[in-house]
């Protein structure tokens, strides 16, 4: 290092200095000591995955810990009184830093709590305890949506530090949550009822990828200059080498999968050159069957095989019962697992087909990184979606083994239409920009029920703390000067609250001015709700019947994302003739008969959602099933907020209706199927259906 010496654990309080098991900081972390440690700034950093940032948040953390140093040098700590919020996009990032600070801070009285869908058994007490909470952007909003209930906003008073891990998530979907509820800590800062408490000077630290804007972000989090840190691939600790090619698209996504396991070979001959490699597929059955397509091949070329290095290690794999391709994914048991693991480090197995679960946590690097599609299934939508931005760039972080490996390569594998985006994301060109636009009302309105914003003009002000009210304002509306954005913010404010005002979500006075919440809103709040199929109930029929209740579910916006394709027109169809006297409800056309043909989404909703509820579905394929699944357990929630909006309308009929369905979709069973004791742990179909047939 030229410009600054090397910083080491010494220039830390002598209580802190075991947090680390090194004794010099890297180059990086040491240009950002005397901000991260020294100062209380807010701070934005962009640098390549990989490259020790764990380590600022860990100095963030000690600043704020510092506090309790009292003046003869002893760390005297006050249990949850200076809370950091650690929010990352994904559970399993947020599990690997749990077990690494309860590790590292465990010997300082500090406690850590996880707030993830994994994790439900915490109290209100649990929350005002914790020091450090860990948690993902949508657990964190649903719980601070309210201010009692599991702790709600109460804790909120005590929150000194937010480290926004992988801030780039801005740019998916999904980062319209994390920007909701960074707006939501701004606007509570600002209140005055909070002026003497530590949330009041809160600290903002965000880490991204490589990125052009970072001073977007930085003027979003209200960073000064020396706050904001720009690193270049230099600062990686091995040179990485990435290729993205592009295929032409399958009929089907399962299909292009299965076509990559042949063409990915060919790639990792090429370009892994015998070293290790890690290949990341999109599902378990995937990791599976790349690595025995892998095996097959290599066991072609006998004494030739690339990845056998030695008759000892060949000896070695013999004894482990498996061939030098291995796989990996959380089907495995725990013993298989840590075989696996060890045998990839020793170097036995040098190619490892795996999940993207391996992406984070176990510290499993390799030389060559082949990400075989960068689509995987998402379990909650039934269908192929591309990975989040920061799973792709986690995946790559993998590529390269310091100190055995001075170079790593990365290879993407991805249909042709989008090898453009990835080339941006490697090389650093993709611009962060706002997602909030396009949930804007739900937002807007979860904080109009918390009450954070109780007027018009509080909601202006939410609107100018959140990114979309930034200077580049790429979401907001393309040409627009830069003295006009307030007012067309305005504009887009005032609009969504009359419309909100228009469906009775919320009330406003005379003047439009004060914004008070009405039911459908907290319900549309608490249940996670699309504005539009919160719509959807309001307009349902005064006396509204099951099969009515059955209608509303299949036209919400939740799960509009479901396709009827072609090649499941037939056995739809088939399903709702009905022959047998199955089904509970059918599809059917003007005349009360029967529909012969299903021809929109809507109508293959509700045949899959009768074919589920009979307990003994007829549909055979496995993508039908998985829709089926994503339509019972959002169904579940959507009848429970209909359920809790027909009492509030005092329509009883409803309520009791509402309220049968979303037992029954919870189940899978209607409440009168031959197979209710499926319910029960160990029994299955035939034993369900003969108990019933007996009594």
């Amino acid at each position: 290092m030229d410009s600054y010496s090397l910083k080491s654990v010494f220039d830390l309080p002598e209580s802190f200095r075991s947090i680390f098991n090194f004794r010099y900081f890297n180059s990086l972390q040491s240009e950002c000591f005397p901000v991260c440690f020294l100062s209380d700034v807010n701070m934005v950093i962009s640098a390549p995955t990989g490259s020790g940032e764990t380590v600022l948040f860990e100095l963030c953390i000690l600043r704020l810990l510092s506090r309790f140093i009292s003046g003869d040098g002893r760390f005297v700590h006050i249990k949850g009184t200076l809370k950091t919020i650690y929010i990352a996009p994904s559970k399993a990032l947020v599990q690997e830093k749990l077990r690494d600070w309860t590790q590292k801070f465990g010997s300082l009285g500090i406690s850590c709590l996880e707030l993830t869908g994994d994790n439900d058994s915490y109290s209100t007490r649990n929350i005002q305890e914790a020091d450090i909470i860990l948690t993902t952007p949508e657990k964190f909003d649903a719980v601070t949506r309210y201010r009692i209930k599991d702790g709600g906003l109460s804790f909120f008073s005590d929150i000194s530090l937010l480290l926004i891990d992988e801030v780039h998530l801005l740019n998916d979907l999904r980062g319209a949550t994390l920007e909701a509820i960074v707006s939501r800590i701004k606007m509570l800062a600002r209140n005055p009822e909070m002026k003497s408490s530590a949330l009041a000077s809160v600290r903002f630290l965000a880490v991204s990828a490589t990125i052009p804007n970072t001073e977007d972000l930085a003027e979003w989090l209200e960073v000064p200059v020396q706050g904001i840190k720009r690193f270049g691939e230099e600062m990686r600790p091995v040179k990485l080498t990435t290729k993205v090619f592009g295929y032409a698209s399958a009929k089907n996504d399962f299909l292009f999968e299965k076509a990559s396991n042949c063409i990915y070979i060919n790639i990792l001959m090429q370009y892994s050159r015998g070293k290790s490699a890690l290949v990341f597929c999109s599902t378990r059955s995937g990791a599976q069957e790349a690595a025995q397509r892998l095996s097959q091949i290599v066991m072609t070329f006998g004494y030739s095989n690339p990845f056998i290095k030695s008759r000892e290690q060949q000896e070695r794999l013999r004894e482990a019962s498996l061939s030098c391709i291995g796989y990996h994914n959380g089907g495995l048991s725990l013993k298989d697992r840590n075989l696996i693991e060890c045998l990839f480090l020793n170097g036995d197995v040098q190619v490892l087909c795996t999940t993207n679960t391996l992406a984070h946590g176990i510290n499993l690097p390799a030389h060559t990184v082949v990400i075989k599609s960068t689509q995987h299934f998402n379990k909650e939508k039934g269908l192929y979606m591309e990975y989040d931005r920061s799973m792709i760039l986690q995946m790559c972080g993998r590529a390269g083994r310091p100190p055995f490996e001075d170079t790593g390569m990365v290879i993407i594998m991805t249909r042709r239409e989008t090898v453009h985006l990835y080339e941006n994301l490697l090389n650093g060109c993709e611009m962060v920009e706002s997602q909030l636009l396009s949930c804007l009302t739900e937002h807007l309105t979860a904080e109009i029920v918390q009450l954070t914003i109780s007027d018009i003009t509080k909601a202006i002000e939410w609107m100018k703390c959140s990114y979309l009210y930034n200077p580049g304002n790429y979401a907001v509306k393309k040409g627009i000067r830069r003295e006009q954005v307030e007012k067309h913010m305005q504009e887009i404010c005032v609009q969504n609250v009359n419309e909100l005002s228009c469906h009775q979500m919320i009330q406003t006075d005379q003047d439009g001015f004060a914004l008070k919440p009405q039911e459908p809103g907290r319900l549309m709040t608490k249940y996670y709700l699309k504005f539009n199929t919160m719509k959807h109930i309001m307009q349902a029929p005064s006396s509204c019947s099951l099969e009515e209740v059955l209608q509303i579910i299949c036209h919400a916006e939740e799960i509009a994302w479901i396709q009827l394709r072609r090649n499941e027109k037939k056995i739809l169809n088939d399903i709702n003739g009905d022959k047998d006297g199955r089904l509970r409800f059918h599809v059917t056309g003007d005349k009360g008969k029967r529909k012969k043909h299903i021809q929109t989404r809507e109508e293959k909703i509700f045949v899959l959602a009768n074919d589920c509820l009979t307990g003994d579905p007829l549909v055979p394929d496995l993508s039908m099933t998985q829709d089926a699944n994503s339509i019972c357990s959002n169904g579940a929630r959507i009848a429970k907020c209909m359920k809790e909006y027909f009492i509030y309308k005092k329509n009883y009929r409803g309520a009791l209706n509402s309220s049968l369905l979303a037992k029954s979709l919870y189940q899978k069973l209607w409440d009168d199927s031959p197979y209710l004791l499926k319910q029960l742990p160990g029994i299955g179909m035939v034993t369900a259906k003969v108990f019933f047939d007996e009594y």
